[in-house]
This record gives structure tokens, sequence and C-alpha cells, in this order.
């Protein structure tokens, strides 16, 4: 087993993008782009709108189509007829089936059988924990349409402590976004703009989707850090975008993820060097031993020393090589997180 790499950057406050670009007066595909060289660690700077000057007439960029769904919600505890708190924020963390899902209940130890009550018409009972464990199972009350719309209509984003103001669910999608089902919003495609999709595809560049919906990353405790083999998420890869992926290897042009969903969904369905069309669930491991099948890029945004995402992006380039271009990003004043600015590494 492989130790974790060390990174010896840290991120100053006042690096972490606290409101969307569009709030700070900056169009969403105008935040800054940082070029990484993966076979040398060279850096570029530039801004994201000019992407279309590092990627080749058919190379393949592919994004994750996945909505962000309002994940995190406010309820009452109770246990039997005892109240045990009147308000308590959960997050959902992951959908099982049409009524379970896994979440992350703030604040306190629920126990099996306790409920937890979101509205007049919307419950959910805890039918399932693992000790040493903070995510319980919860079954709601509905199912289908009508759970979908009680939660739209009592949820909103899960937002983390570095974000100011109360932005809203619409301020946590990429403009592609039309599958609900994310938890947390596929961020590496945020940055872009209709606008820029469509001059990419005029310049010859190759636009293909996957869907991946993003389970719950973070909480709150550095005791609680699931594993990638623990991380379940659900993926779908379309035949026509295998398709264009293959077409392109076979041609000598790159695959670009767009975020590391994309790459987990992409190396995921394609165990034998070419992609699959599929559908499932993946907890595939991605860290520097692990043999890149079909990704040749990663467009990503800026991740902090302890995440998981950068064992991913040790898979693209040396871990030394990363570190030291995260220090010139601290020192050049990139912004973090998912209102923050980019990262091509190819």
């Amino acid at each position: 087993m492989n130790m974790a790499t060390p990174f010896s950057f840290r991120v100053p406050a006042r690096l972490n993008a606290a409101t969307p670009p569009e709030k700070r007066g900056i169009r969403r595909d105008h935040v800054r782009l940082m070029v990484l060289d993966r076979k040398t660690g060279r850096t570029q700077h530039d801004r994201f709108d000019q992407l279309d000057r590092y990627l080749d007439v058919g190379d393949v960029l592919v994004l994750n189509a996945s909505r962000t769904v309002p994940a995190s919600l406010r309820a009452q505890w109770r246990r039997g007829d005892q109240l045990i708190m009147s308000e308590v924020e959960v997050r959902l963390a992951r959908r099982w089936t049409e009524v379970e899902w896994d979440v992350l209940v703030m604040g306190g130890e629920v126990q099996e059988r306790d409920l937890l009550v979101f509205s007049g018409d919307l419950s959910g009972e805890v039918i399932g924990r693992k000790a040493d464990h903070p995510l319980v199972r919860l079954r709601f009350s509905l199912l289908g349409p009508a759970l979908w719309e009680e939660l739209y209509r009592w949820g909103g984003p899960i937002r983390y402590e570095y974000v100011t103001g109360q932005w809203g669910l619409e301020e946590y999608q990429t403009v592609m976004a039309s599958v609900p089902g994310s938890v947390e919003m596929p961020s590496a495609g945020r940055a872009f703009s209709w606008e820029m999709l469509i001059r990419l595809r005029r310049k010859g560049i190759k636009i293909a989707w996957i869907v991946l919906h993003t389970g719950l990353s973070y909480f709150l405790h550095d005791r609680w850090r699931l594993s990638p083999e623990d991380n379940w998420e659900e993926y779908r890869v379309p035949e026509e975008t295998a398709n264009m992926v293959n077409e392109a290897k076979r041609c000598g042009k790159r695959v670009i993820a767009v975020g590391t969903t994309v790459v987990r969904a992409l190396e995921t369905v394609s165990p034998r060097g070419f992609a699959e069309a599929g559908t499932g669930w993946t907890h595939l491991t991605i860290d520097q031993d692990y043999t890149l099948r079909i990704t040749d890029g990663l467009l990503t945004g800026f991740h902090e020393p302890e995440a998981s995402h950068l064992d991913l992006l040790s898979a693209f380039i040396r871990p030394d090589r990363l570190n030291r271009a995260y220090l010139e990003a601290v020192e050049r004043g990139y912004m973090w997180h998912e209102f923050g600015d980019m990262n091509l590494i190819m």
C-alpha cells in the first residue's frame, strides 16, 4: 500500500473563492487558467476563455452533464414520541433507490428507527448505520416525483464554510447540467459558457458528455474521510461518447476530461483500453500508481492539500511537479474551490 503523497503548499484564506465569479464582476468563462505540462511540469498562465489555444482540431473534451440537486435540508429529529432536536441539517450523500439515500446528519448521533421530519408531507426513517461511519441510511416517506417536489421545495445547495452569502441552487449548476443527481456541483465544468462551447466546436474541437452523480465529499471532520473504495458513484457513458473517444484515440487525438468525475467514469468503462458504453456504479481508485487507459488530459479546479482529488491528479503528473505548480498558483493568487480558477493538465 502506498502512503499518501505529502503536499507542502497551504491555501491562505484570501484565496478561497467565497462568491461566484459573476458576483465578483467576472464572467464565468473569464476566470484564470493555469496550464500544466504533465511531462515537464512547465506552467503557462492564461484566461479560461482562451482554452482553445491549447487544444487541437479533433481533440475530444468530455463533460459531465449531471445536475446539482438541493441536498441540504432542515428537519426535526424525533425518537418515538420524544423530540431530540427541533432542527438539524441533513445532507444527502448518495441515492441508492427511489426512496433510500445515505445522508449525513449534522450535530447528532442518530439511531436506527429515529425519524427526521422535513415537512408535513415528508419524513425519513433511519433504517441503518454502520459503526464508525459518518453516513446513515434513510428511507423517505415519498418516492418519485412527489419526493423530488418536496426536496426542491425545502432543500438548498450544500454550502461550505468558505462561501459567503446564501447563493441559490442555480449558482451551483454548470450550463450543460441536464440530469439531476449530484449532491455537490461537478465544479470543473462551471467555468464553461454556451458561447465558449459553441466556439470550441466551430474550431473543430469535439464535445462529448457523460453523467456521473457526485456524492458527498466532506464530512466536517478529518476522522471521516472515505477512501475511494467506499465512495460509490453512479455513472452513465452513452454510446455516442464512447465512439467519439475511441475514434479520437485511433486518430492520435487527445481525450481531455473536464473534472475528476469524468476521469473516473471514462476509466471505469475502459478496462480493455477502449471506451465501452455503459451504466453502473464506480468506486475506481486512481492514484500515482494507476496507468491511465483512455484519458490524456484533465481540466479541473484547484484542490486543498489534504483532498483525495490530488491522488487522482497524481496519475497525470508526478506529485513533486504538481506540488511545485500549486506553490506557484498560491504565489500568483489563483482562487480555490468551486467558484475559483481552473487548471489544465496535459
